[in-house]
């Protein structure tokens, strides 16, 4: 896969910041100067959402942001900006990557892609870094397994990791915290460094610190909590790369992707049609006819050699919780009710996966409705989805947002 234009406008930001800051040698004054070159004086724009001076919430590290909207291909931007960032770092420091994640189920995706030597993610990866790439997750990480001090000089190692794994208050969290016999060589290739407060010397998280990797934050906006702040900065970063289409108020944007170069570079193919209906039925008579629809096109389609499409309803439900709102049952009741038969229904929840093992894609599946409750906020993909029908409660610009942008 080659970059888009724009994926490679993104690029050359950040390597016109890297540059800035090797010049500047401090954090304000290289975010303004940037900035300035740009044309944009920053000391002028204080109430501007999203370009403002520069934010130093964690202490002396550089943590820039790629705002790029939804479909916009963020991994594979930063798959690509290993080799910006570590071609500005000194030529000592180790290729280590910390790349963090705010769920189990993008964990899963980003650590299967950039461990498949045939995903484009990892062949970019592979020709930056002479093929001497390792990727673990936290598992893998524990065992010491191609990890160990010798090691790590000798490739780019990237850890994929869940940032709930990793919270002090979290039980499965403090694993990492704790004694490890396989990763004493740390403790003696780096006695003399810092320790973490409360980390045993042979632990996960002491030998991650130990390598002062580059921290890459997938969908940063949901990373602006207290702890997961402070485990920033106890990894005792390089560099922090934030990715999100929806920042928050504080982060430092380096580099703008708008919704026209995604449109531009055909990576969004369709227009987005937005209906508000007054009632849940509404919402589902109305998804369900225009489903039907759209299914009897792609028919039509198929007969005069098209590709097989067989358009899905994403149905979004309050969570369980809610007693009094359209939880995910309720969801289900409905549709089956109208008479929809209930093998083409299926829940996708963070307790509930009837989707394992299924091919969405494979003509002989059934599934035309999938309810879910977060699977949509951000990281998961559903090629054959066509229709969102959202009976949540949102008021969340964010959370908005990031729906909208997964249809």
């Amino acid at each position: 896969m080659e970059l888009k234009q724009y994926q490679q406008d993104t690029l050359n930001d950040l390597a016109a910041y890297m540059k800035q800051l090797a010049m500047d040698k401090n954090l304000h004054n290289a975010y303004a100067n940037y900035w300035m070159n740009k044309g944009i004086d920053i000391s002028n724009i204080e109430e501007n959402q999203f370009i403002h001076s520069y934010d130093d919430t964690i202490k002396d590290v550089p943590r820039v942001m790629f705002k790029v909207p939804t479909a916009g291909g963020k991994t594979f931007i930063a798959a690509n900006s290993l080799k910006v960032i570590f071609d500005h770092l000194p030529p000592k420091q180790p290729k280590v990557v910390a790349w963090f994640v705010p769920s189990d189920s993008i964990l899963k995706q980003t650590y299967k892609n950039l461990s498949n030597p045939e995903h484009s993610y990892r062949m970019r990866l592979n020709t930056h870094f002479n093929n001497r790439v390792v990727v673990v997750d936290k598992e893998t990480a524990l065992a010491g397994t191609g990890i160990q001090p010798g090691q790590i000089r000798e490739q780019l190692t990237i850890f994929v990791l869940s940032v709930q794994s990793f919270a002090a208050n979290n039980k499965d969290g403090r694993r990492v915290f704790r004694e490890n016999s396989s990763l004493t060589a740390y403790a003696t290739a780096f006695g003399n460094s810092d320790k973490i407060e409360g980390a045993d010397e042979t632990s996960l998280i002491q030998a991650i610190a130990h390598l002062n990797p580059v921290v890459i934050i997938d969908e940063s906006h949901n990373f602006e909590a207290k702890l997961r702040i402070e485990l920033f900065e106890q990894i005792n970063p390089s560099f922090i790369l934030d990715l999100t289409a929806t920042p928050r108020q504080k982060s430092n944007i380096i580099s703008f992707v708008d919704a026209k170069k995604l449109k531009d570079a055909n990576m969004v193919k369709l227009p987005i049609v937005l209906y508000n209906r007054d009632s849940v039925n509404d919402v589902l008579y109305s998804a369900i006819t225009l489903r039907n629809n759209l299914e009897a096109q792609a028919k039509q389609m198929r007969e005069n050699g098209g590709c097989y499409i067989r358009p899905i309803v994403l149905v979004q439900a309050q969570p369980k919780s809610d007693k009094d709102n359209e939880t995910f049952d309720k969801a289900k009741a409905d549709l089956i009710e109208v008479g929809i038969p209930e093998e083409q229904i299926k829940i996708k929840t963070a307790e509930k996966d009837e989707l394992k093992g299924l091919d969405l894609m494979s003509e002989e599946c059934e599934v035309r409705y999938i309810i879910t409750v977060n699977a949509l906020k951000e990281g998961w993909d559903c090629p054959f989805a066509y229709i969102l029908a959202s009976l949540a409660n949102k008021t969340s610009r964010i959370d908005v947002e990031q729906i909208v942008g997964r249809v």
